[in-house]
């Protein structure tokens, strides 16, 4: 999501930085196809940027806002910081009181939706620096901008993954074990008709992309469960699709029995 959302803003002119220190080799291939300038440390990254847009696993984002929040200090830059991940409206807020004391402004963000150089995808935001993130609307982005301050965009973010990786988490888990009770043709026939038939298309066209992004996925499920436990729901079933996505990172059976092929109708 971060080298399309960069590739977009670098062909529309924008100059990209990223700092790559301790990145694979993927991530730095990606970075360069998308144009992005790699610099050596966040104090030189922070020196060069008026907007900072975090896109990363959502597990580790307080722990970049923190280290921004150091090289911001030291170097006494004010920028926008832009908090894009899939996290609780909680944590959200607790990023913004890092990188605001740090002397940086904010504003809350949710991408929905495929990568930005792909039709269907919109990024909500809210809070403070919303309207000022929104002007990279200039450069191709489709921003949204909500009323209502940091958590609102976050919390959208929350309730739309939910359904569509919760529901590919259940479909996974499911499908699988219906071909271990050796019920999965019968029950592909009885998902076949009504309601259901479209629940069921929209797993099986989701799960063959699904494995490399489980990583990603399982804090995702975390902050979702927060999100909802911090609204006085249970988080218990996001908690669930969490190690369903943590069995399929681990190589478990989830992984070695997944259906990933087209399913003969």
């Amino acid at each position: 999501m971060g080298s399309g959302v960069g590739t977009v803003l670098h062909q529309r002119g924008l100059r990209v930085l990223t700092c790559l220190a301790g990145r694979g080799p993927e991530s730095r291939a990606r970075a360069a196809q998308a144009g992005f300038e790699d610099v050596a440390d966040l104090e030189t990254l922070v020196r060069g940027c008026d907007v900072l847009l975090s896109i990363l696993p959502p597990s580790v984002a307080g722990a970049i806002a923190d280290q921004v929040g150091a090289a911001l200090i030291a170097t006494g830059r004010d920028l926008l910081y832009v908090d894009c991940n899939a996290i609780a409206p909680g944590t959200a807020s607790a990023v913004s009181r890092t990188v605001t004391a740090a002397g940086a402004r904010f504003a809350d963000a949710g991408i929905i939706g495929p990568p930005p150089t792909r039709p269907g995808n919109r990024i909500y935001t809210s809070g403070p620096g919303a309207a000022e993130f929104a002007a990279l609307g200039h450069f191709g982005l489709d921003i949204r901008v909500l009323d209502g301050d940091v958590g609102q965009a976050s919390g959208l973010k929350m309730c739309y993954a939910a359904m569509t990786k919760g529901v590919q988490a259940l479909g996974a888990e499911l499908l699988v074990a219906a071909r271990l009770l050796g019920v999965d043709q019968t029950l592909l026939e009885e998902q076949s008709e009504g309601a259901v038939a479209d629940v069921r298309r929209f797993v099986e066209r989701a799960l063959p992309t699904m494995p490399p992004k489980a990583y990603r996925w399982i804090g995702e499920m975390e902050e979702i469960a927060r999100c909802f436990e911090d609204v006085g729901l249970p988080g218990r079933l996001m908690l669930g699709a969490a190690d369903v996505f943590t069995n399929v990172r681990d190589g478990g059976l989830l992984r070695t029995e997944l259906p990933l092929e087209p399913v003969a109708r």
